[in-house]
């Protein structure tokens, strides 16, 4: 009885939570792929252009021009200098943002609805995204702004075990490639000119629109934003990752703690397993103090005030991976332990409980992820340069609740395998030094 009044609960809250969620799809006189959500609840429109023009399609020697190229959009264009630009932005009312991860490059607005600071802040964004300047003087100053700010995090372990672990996970693949000191030192500004005319382009973009317009304004508005783009071709398709052997990388700090992560390839955004996998890994290392990885490792042992597990889907298999600090002496102790409990459950799975107290935390919760334009642009954004369903809001929650343990077991054991994690271990140094001289750790 309780287990039917839950799944009734699942399918209501669904059901009135999403049902509202319209995106509308389309291709743009320009080639452009558009999505479209009309709300008038607020008199704003928010906007997201994404390149497929993320730090994975620079060439391999030229680690961190993915992210100059996006950052020095408003850098200053044909007409008017990153002050001018900055200026009339403010005039408008209208908030500019830019930047590039691993898939894409995104470019944001959010404006007045109103036809007047409309029109004019997106003819503005136009102008950024169709003619950046990239004035020499600028990308030298954001250039060494860039390689002060590496030297600094290569001073941090926490910056460190993040890279070690792309580079362990990933080798040569484009996800592994890791920014450098030479790599920043050897870009010039005829680079970042020559990759945003590669790959800012119409072909490769993708206008998500959330707000209070019409489908014929936000038809005029996909146009305008690339109208002046090269036609340019669709995206070549990245490499599937390799999986790696098992291995064990330590990198050297003088840290007390020692930072860990352990993990693989994991997940493709449209993989078919996605909803087992983000399910079971809720039970596994998602779900905080729920969790099983904090109930061993914390909880029962304090070997870490934090543990967490999560699936990072990509264009191709994005990262799974846990992550955790502690003490030097004891992270050996602490990884036996997050390796036992990550086995156990690849061969047990979740129970039937943890998983009916997933499926809730996930869906009742999943309302709150799009209590905004701001957060539904997110989604549309993702949804739509991914290629997923237009109803991919609907199908998640009701994808969830509809799973059984058996299909969470299954998944985790044909997609997690342990013969395949690397474990990567940087720092704990200060804390064995000083357990060896009798002194108190460095913190």
């Amino acid at each position: 009885m309780t287990r039917i009044l839950f799944s009734a609960c699942l399918a209501l809250s669904t059901s009135v939570a999403f049902a509202g969620v319209d995106i509308q799809q389309w291709v743009a006189s320009t080639g452009a792929r558009v999505a479209f959500v009309e709300t008038h609840a607020l008199p704003i429109v928010d906007i997201q252009v994404d390149f497929a023009a993320g730090s994975a399609y620079a060439p391999a020697d030229k680690s961190g021009l993915a992210g100059l190229a996006a950052s020095l959009l408003d850098a200053g264009t044909r007409q008017r200098d990153e002050n001018a630009l900055a200026d009339r932005f403010a005039d408008l009312g209208a908030r500019f943002g830019a930047g590039a991860e691993t898939d894409r490059a995104s470019v944001t607005l959010r404006t007045l609805s109103n036809a007047t600071e409309r029109v004019a802040a997106i003819d503005l964004l136009a102008e950024v995204i169709q003619q950046p300047a990239y004035p020499q003087a600028v990308f030298e100053r954001e250039r060494a702004r860039a390689i002060a700010g590496l030297k600094e995090a290569q001073t941090q372990p926490g910056y460190l075990v993040e890279r070690a672990f792309g580079v362990a996970v990933y080798g040569d693949h484009p996800y592994g490639r890791a920014t450098s000191e030479a790599s920043l030192n050897g870009l010039t500004r005829d680079d970042v000119v020559a990759f945003h005319r590669q790959h800012y382009t119409a072909a490769a973009a993708h206008v998500s629109i959330v707000g209070d317009l019409s489908r014929a304004e936000a038809e005029a508005i996909a146009v305008r934003l690339t109208e002046g783009l090269a036609k340019g071709e669709a995206p070549a398709a990245l490499p599937a990752p390799p999986l790696r052997e098992r291995a064990v990388v330590r990198v050297a700090h003088p840290a007390a703690q020692s930072h860990v992560l352990i993990g693989m390839p994991g997940l493709t955004r449209d993989d078919p397993d996605y909803y087992a996998l983000v399910a079971g890994n809720y039970v596994l290392g998602g779900g905080g103090f729920v969790s099983r990885l904090m109930k061993e490792v914390r909880e029962k042992r304090g070997y870490a005030y934090s543990v967490y597990s999560y699936f990072e889907p990509q264009r191709v298999a994005g990262p799974f991976r846990i992550g955790l600090q502690t003490r030097g002496q004891q992270a050996d102790d602490a990884i036996a332990v997050v390796r036992d409990t990550l086995q156990q459950f690849i061969a047990e799975g979740p129970t039937q409980e943890e998983l009916d107290a997933a499926k809730g935390n996930i869906v009742n919760g999943f309302g709150l992820r799009l209590d905004s334009n701001a957060k539904l642009l997110g989604y549309v954004g993702v949804i739509g340069f991914y290629g997923l369903p237009a109803d991919w809001l609907v199908q998640y929650p009701r994808a969830v609740s509809e799973l059984t343990v058996e299909q969470v077991r299954d998944a985790f054991q044909r997609r997690v395998l342990p013969e395949h994690l690397v474990t990567v271990i940087v720092g704990g140094e200060g804390d064995t030094t000083a357990a060896a001289s009798g002194a108190a750790p460095a913190r």
